[in-house]
């Protein structure tokens, strides 16, 4: 484990938000959990209390036994823990529409069975069963800053495993350069797929060096608990020196390969958007600036940091990048 190194800008840990805080609405909606649980899933689409939803369906999940996990001190936070209520009802998942209050509708997700399938540049492709994924890894909590794209941020505990522990389980081919994460696609349940003008699945990828990076982790839990839906359940990556968008939810395919990826959104919008995307304070977006962030819950601006105030882990894999557009 990383020695603990405060800069000036952190604060200790006994001053984070107490975790007695942020899980002690698990013990409040617990007498709820059983008579929620009971009605159908268009009852819980039609509340209005994220967090008595997600309450309700713990019982349901077939990892629950594995939280919470333990909580890793090697990335200190600089600000106390966003509130749960607001971090899981305000998200983007064009998947479900372009609100930000798309929660209710994501609750379609169907998260059991779910499958992954790893191939690409690998020995030995395979299609595994997500529940046999998460107890493969030991699990850990991390609590991170996230920053979008649009100016909003929010610091949260995930839930997961690093991602270069999966790629060493992989054992990808010398060949490959790049790893690629695809979302799940369903025009059943998601009306956003019903939008012709997207460039659907929802890609990702970063560089195979980005990938088995410290920092990036597989996540499948947020605040001690399985991740909900809108979070992109039942397993996403966090990347979090970078830009929200680069980091897929609701992952179906994990693809090891030897050309640079077009994402989602570079591929929407390439003048707006690149490979990179990283975090950082001096390069605008073309419409708006990021030179501060918005705070979830509160009306706290703060000025942006350069990679997301993570140059200590990643600063090094951009040496001899700086003809790239490192944001766009």
């Amino acid at each position: 484990m990383r020695p603990i190194r405060r800069r000036g800008w952190e604060i200790t840990g006994e001053r984070l938000t107490p975790e007695r805080v942020v899980l002690g609405r698990r013990r409040l909606l617990a007498g709820l959990a059983g008579a929620l649980a009971a009605a159908p899933p268009s009852a819980f689409a039609q509340g209005r209390d994220p967090m008595a939803w997600w309450e309700a369906q713990l019982a349901a999940d077939p990892t629950r036994g594995l939280y919470p996990a333990p909580r890793s001190s090697a990335y200190p936070l600089d600000r106390p823990l966003t509130e749960p209520r607001h971090a899981i009802a305000y998200n983007n998942f064009y998947e479900f529409g372009a609100q930000k209050d798309i929660w209710r509708t994501a609750q379609r997700l169907e998260t059991r069975p779910w499958t992954v399938t790893i191939d690409g540049l690998v020995p030995s492709p395979r299609t595994v069963d997500i529940d046999d994924l998460i107890r493969r890894f030991p699990l850990e909590e991390r609590t991170y800053r996230f920053r979008c794209v649009e100016g909003w941020a929010m610091a949260v505990p995930w839930v997961g495993f690093p991602l270069a522990d999966l790629i060493r389980w992989v054992e990808p081919l010398g060949s490959a350069r790049y790893v690629v994460f695809e979302s799940f696609q369903n025009p059943r349940i998601a009306p956003g797929f019903r939008q012709t003008w997207y460039p659907w699945p929802y890609l990702e990828g970063f560089t195979l060096a980005e990938a088995m990076n410290e920092l990036s982790l597989i996540v499948v839990g947020i605040y001690g608990r399985p991740l909900p839906p809108q979070l992109g359940a039942p397993i996403r990556v966090i990347t979090p020196w970078k830009y929200g968008f680069k980091q897929p939810k609701s992952v179906v395919r994990i693809t090891f390969t030897d050309r640079r990826p077009v994402g989602f959104w570079e591929r929407l919008q390439p003048h707006e958007y690149g490979f990179w995307a990283n975090v950082n304070p001096a390069v605008p977006h073309p419409r708006w600036s990021q030179a501060t962030e918005r705070m979830l819950g509160t009306d706290e601006r703060r000025p942006t940091l350069i990679w997301n105030g993570y140059g200590e882990w990643v600063a090094g894999l951009y040496e001899g990048l700086r003809h790239e557009r490192l944001f766009a």
